[in-house]
């Protein structure tokens, strides 16, 4: 005797695509929902986001991540600018003499500690810097649209929290 298998009302099935392959709304619901993961997701479409953003100005995201920690922090040495602009010391050596090499970045000897040699910011890179901000700021008025001015505030401080709860 042979099976016969019935086919499901085409209502249960609106659901799938054509190629039988799960709909948005069901690939959504499947999705991790764990913090770590939506901000790795956030992290990965705010990188691309922002390179395709600081293309046009010539910089890349490791680049204007330095030159924004330089600007904030004020002279630095290498080994920090890497720490504070998250990437590895090699890159941050790669992204330093690329930075230097456009006349962004200067390097001067430590006063402090004569081994050290600090990175400063050149009037160039405060102009390029400033170009940015309106480009950048814009992403970021977009990322947070929808969420009152307290809880984007209140966003910055909880992530804040979260990375040092990490440390």
């Amino acid at each position: 005797m042979r099976r016969q298998t019935m086919k499901a009302p085409r209502a249960q099935t609106a659901e799938k695509t054509r190629e039988g392959s799960p709909s948005k709304a069901q690939r959504s619901a499947a999705l991790p929902s764990r913090l770590p993961y939506l901000i790795g997701r956030t992290d990965r479409i705010v990188k691309r986001r922002l390179g395709e953003l600081l293309a046009p100005h010539g910089l890349t995201l490791p680049q204007f991540t330095a030159l924004s920690v330089l600007h904030a922090r004020g002279p630095t040495s290498n080994a920090q600018l890497a720490e504070r602009s998250l990437i590895s010391p090699q890159s941050a050596n790669e992204v330093v003499k690329t930075m230097e090499a456009r006349g962004w970045i200067v390097r001067q000897p430590d006063p402090l500690h004569g081994r050290i040699v600090l990175l400063s910011l050149t009037e160039s890179a405060r102009n390029l810097l400033r170009q940015c901000d309106d480009t950048v700021a814009a992403m970021e008025r977009e990322m947070l649209e929808g969420i009152d001015a307290a809880h984007a505030v209140m966003l910055h401080e909880l992530l804040q929290k979260c990375a040092r709860n990490l440390r």
